[in-house]
């Protein structure tokens, strides 16, 4: 079973042509024109151990925000067809990171039900260019596009670098837990028979 996804989003703002595979190696290229946003998703492919190629180009003289916010859709979607059914898979998956001071933990449940928390207090600065509120856009736009409940707490923190980070290395070692196929799940992780 080929899990993988191809996604290609053309808006007047961006334009993203990604490609997802669930099982992969942890290998990733990324180019989206925002380099923070692009050092995250590396790692993040890295420590999910998904393969992940990602070509966006966006409005960026503008800022960043459509370019970091489509990236989020683009890759949620990906997610979502990628699993299909989601027939095999634990659904529920968490991790706790620490990235020096930091400690972020994130839980995941891949039920179809779109849903965020976000408490990860963050002073309005830049990393670079990067505005930090951008991180909160992009896990928005993951959770409504792929149907994903998505909880990110952040215990403690002072570089907001080391804290960002934190979140996607979490993020990513989460969403690698629940989409793991375990072969005692007879169909989907649910009562209803359906996610």
């Amino acid at each position: 079973m080929s899990r993988t996804a191809t996604i290609e989003r053309i808006t007047k703002e961006t334009r993203i042509r990604m490609e997802l595979s669930v099982d992969g190696r942890g290998q990733a290229k990324v180019c989206t024109s925002v380099p923070f946003l692009d050092h995250m998703l590396n790692l993040f492919a890295r420590h999910g151990l998904f393969d992940l190629t990602i070509e966006a180009s966006g409005d960026i003289d503008i800022d960043f925000h459509h370019t970091v916010e489509d990236v989020g859709i683009v890759l949620g979607e990906a997610f979502k067809q990628a699993l299909g059914d989601k027939n095999g898979i634990r659904r529920y998956g968490q991790a706790t990171v620490p990235m020096d001071e930091t400690l972020a933990a994130v839980a995941v449940d891949f039920s179809g039900r779109p849903y965020l928390v976000y408490h990860v207090a963050l002073p309005k600065v830049k990393i670079g260019d990067f505005d930090v509120e951008l991180a909160r856009e992009f896990f928005q736009a993951f959770v409504n596009h792929c149907g994903l409940n998505l909880h990110i707490n952040v215990m403690y923190g002072d570089n907001v670098h080391h804290i960002i980070e934190a979140c996607f290395k979490a993020f990513a070692r989460a969403v690698d837990v629940a989409t793991q196929l375990d072969p005692r799940v007879e169909g989907v992780m649910s009562t209803k028979g359906v996610l």
